[in-house]
């Protein structure tokens, strides 16, 4: 039985990932921490080939140096008509330091004219927790959609104004925060997360 976790660090700086990982993890009773609580750390460049590989490189880095249990992320978005692209790259698409309006523009010019049939795509996010007992577990989600004409909604982050959920007739930028944390990438690896937690006694919930 692995000691119950009072508190652990979000690893990073994404104030769109911190808000959602906080509201999909507020019934757990752990206390939520972000990388503002603790002494400055410089995170490592994302040089990973997968999200599995930049996600538990985020959560070892921010564990050894801070003492506590770390969770990170890494997700992106893939696309059909790219053959799964841009992937791990997503959030610097449109070059290094690309706003999420930047990226999505050009996602949305490179698939001018592609018919509807071809524009399928998927977020997909990998979490990663790092104990300080050296335990690091991995959990993934996925979430089907296709990418829009254009951008619609002002809700979410990222590619969420242009991803367009069939199912529910609109982007995932214009569902609420409770219909996207049923359905979300993120929300599907957190809940395996939860689950793994209530199974080695990390929480009573």
């Amino acid at each position: 039985m692995i000691k119950s976790l009072e508190r652990l660090i979000l690893a990073t700086t994404n104030p769109g990932k911190v808000r959602e990982i906080k509201r999909l993890l507020s019934d757990t009773g752990i206390e939520i921490l972000t990388l503002d609580d603790i002494e400055p750390l410089q995170m490592p460049p994302e040089e990973g080939a997968t999200f599995r590989e930049n996600a538990g490189a985020k959560a070892r880095f921010v564990a050894a140096r801070s003492g506590f249990a770390a969770l990170a992320d890494d997700s992106g978005l893939e696309v059909d008509w790219f053959g799964g692209a841009p992937g791990v790259y997503s959030a610097r698409y449109a070059g290094e330091g690309a706003t999420d309006k930047e990226n999505y523009r050009k996602l949305l010019e490179e698939m001018e004219g592609v018919e509807p049939a071809s524009r399928g795509a998927r977020f997909r996010c990998v979490v990663s927790l790092a104990l300080p007992d050296g335990t690091v577990v991995d959990f993934d989600g996925s979430f089907e959609g296709v990418i829009a004409d254009g951008a619609s909604g002002d809700g979410g982050f990222g590619y969420d104004p242009v991803f367009f959920i069939p199912g529910e007739g609109k982007t995932a930028a214009e569902l609420t925060a409770e219909e996207k944390n049923s359905m979300s990438h993120r929300a599907k690896a957190l809940e395996k997360l939860k689950s793994w937690l209530i199974e080695n006694g990390k929480t009573a919930r």
